[in-house]
C-alpha cells in the first residue's frame, strides 16, 4: 500500500521573507544594471522618444520615473484608501468593517476582490482562462491576521475622482498613442493592493487570450498595462518580469518552473523597483507575476491598459461575462468614451496642463464633458464594457 504524501507545513511569513532575501537582493542588483528606466521623453512630433520605444519593444517593459506629482499621488492615496476601507468584511457581505454599506452596492460589478492573507487565489486554477497554471508559495499568515484582505479593486473611474483624472493623464495617453496608434482603445483598470505581511501572490502568467494563434500575431497583439505606483515598490512586494518573453508566443510556464528545479524564483526575472509617482509600462504578453508580500512595506499599484484598435475590432470578448460578445465599433466607442471624459475631468483639475487630444473623439469633445450626465451615461458601470482580448 502506497504511503500518503504528507505536505510539509507552510513557511511562516518571517521564514518566507528570509528565504526570499538572497533572491531579492540578486534581483535588485540585476534590475539596476539592466536600466530601462528614466523620465518620459517625447520628440518634436509628440511621439515617445524612439530610444524609449525601441527599448520597450526589445525587452517588453519600461519604468517611467517621476510621472505623477506628489500632490496628485496624495489625492490618489486618499481616494484609493477610502475604497479599501469601504470593502465588505467578507465575500458577499453588504457592510464594511465599520458597519457602513460596502462600496459598490447598486453597481453592476462589485469593486472588491477579497482573498485570504498571503494566498495565491488564481494560481493553479482555471480562473481567468487558466493563465496562472502554477500556484505560488502561500506562507502561513500570522495568527492575528484578518480572515480576508483586499486583493484587487476595480472601477477607479467611478469610485475615486482622482482615479478618473489619472486616466486622462496627457503624458500617459501620449505614450499609449505612440505604442498603439492614435486610435488606441482602452482595456480595463484594476488596483492591486499588497498590504504588509498580508498581500497575496499573483502567479506567473501572460496576459491575453484571443490572439495567440492568429496568423497576424506579433509582440504587440495583446497590448500593454501601465502601473502607477503610490508607494515605493521593493523586490519583496513588486511586480517581477522576464524580459523579452513578450516575443515568444505562449509559454509553458509549468515547464519553466520545472526546469528551475521546481522553484518559482525564476533566475532571469527582474523586479520593477519604483518610487511613488513612477509608472511602469509592461507588455501584457510578457511573463510576469509577484510573490506573497511578507515584507513590512505596502504596495498599491493602479493598473490600466490599452490596445491597438485593430486587435480589438471584431474580436470575441474574453475574460468577461459576455463570452459571446463581438467587439464592434459601437462597443469600442462606448468604452473609449471614458477616456475622453477623463481628459475633461483632468483639464478642470489641472488647468496648467495641455490636455491630450484623443483622435477618436476629435470634434466631439463638448459631448463628453465631465458632469452628472456623463457620469450616469458614460462612467457608471463602465467596467462592464471593458475590452478584454
Amino acid at each position: 500500500m502506497s504511503q500518503p504524501v504528507i505536505e510539509p507545513p507552510a513557511a511562516t511569513a518571517a521564514e518566507h521573507a528570509e528565504q526570499m532575501r538572497a533572491y531579492c537582493a540578486d534581483g535588485e542588483r540585476r534590475a539596476r544594471a539592466f536600466g530601462h528606466r528614466g523620465p518620459i521623453r517625447f520628440g518634436a512630433n509628440g511621439q515617445l522618444d524612439p530610444k524609449i520605444l525601441d527599448a520597450y519593444w526589445q525587452h517588453g517593459f519600461y519604468v517611467f520615473e517621476n510621472v505623477v506629482g506628489a500632490g496628485e499621488v496624495e489625492a490618489l492615496r486618499a481616494g484609493i484608501h477610502d475604497m479599501i476601507e469601504r470593502a465588505p468584511v467578507r465575500p458577499g457581505a453588504k457592510t464594511d468593517s465599520r458597519g457602513r454599506p460596502a462600496l459598490g452596492l447598486g453597481y453592476a460589478r462589485k469593486p472588491h476582490t477579497l482573498a485570504r492573507p498571503l494566498t495565491d487565489p488564481w494560481g493553479g486554477t482555471t480562473l481567468l482562462g487558466g493563465r496562472h497554471p502554477h500556484r505560488m508559495e502561500e506562507p502561513a499568515a500570522a495568527a492575528d491576521a484578518p480572515e480576508y484582505v483586499v486583493y484587487l479593486m476595480h472601477g477607479m473611474c467611478q469610485f475615486a475622482e482622482a482615479g478618473l483624472r489619472l486616466y486622462g493623464h496627457p503624458h500617459l495617453l501620449a505614450v499609449a498613442a505612440s505604442v498603439n496608434g492614435e486610435d488606441f482603445v482602452p482595456f480595463n483598470d484594476a488596483i492591486f493592493v499588497k498590504q504588509p505581511g498580508l498581500g497575496g501572490a499573483v502567479a506567473w502568467h501572460q496576459d491575453g487570450v484571443t490572439h495567440w494563434d492568429s496568423p497576424d500575431w506579433d509582440q504587440g497583439s495583446h497590448g500593454f498595462n501601465f502601473q502607477v505606483q503610490l508607494y515605493p515598490t521593493t523586490s519583496a512586494n513588486c511586480l517581477w518580469v522576464v524580459p523579452g518573453t513578450h516575443k515568444l508566443g505562449r509559454i509553458d510556464i509549468k515547464a519553466r518552473i520545472a526546469a528551475n528545479g521546481g522553484s518559482e524564483r525564476l533566475p532571469d526575472a527582474l523586479p520593477l523597483l519604483c518610487r511613488p509617482g513612477d509608472v511602469t509600462m509592461v507588455n501584457r504578453q510578457m511573463l510576469h507575476g509577484s510573490f506573497a508580500n511578507t515584507s513590512p512595506d505596502l504596495r498599491v499599484s493602479i493598473t490600466f491598459g490599452f490596445h491597438r484598435r485593430r486587435s480589438v475590432l471584431g474580436a470575441k470578448a474574453a475574460l468577461s461575462m459576455e463570452s459571446e460578445t463581438i467587439y464592434d465599433e459601437q462597443r469600442i466607442r462606448e468604452r473609449s468614451a471614458v477616456v475622453q471624459v477623463a481628459i475633461d475631468a483632468r483639464a478642470r483639475a489641472f488647468p496648467g496642463e495641455t490636455p491630450f487630444r484623443y483622435l477618436p473623439f476629435e470634434g466631439h469633445e463638448d459631448e463628453l464633458r465631465y458632469g452628472p450626465d456623463t457620469f450616469e451615461h458614460v462612467i457608471r458601470d463602465y467596467n462592464t464594457r471593458d475590452l478584454a482580448i
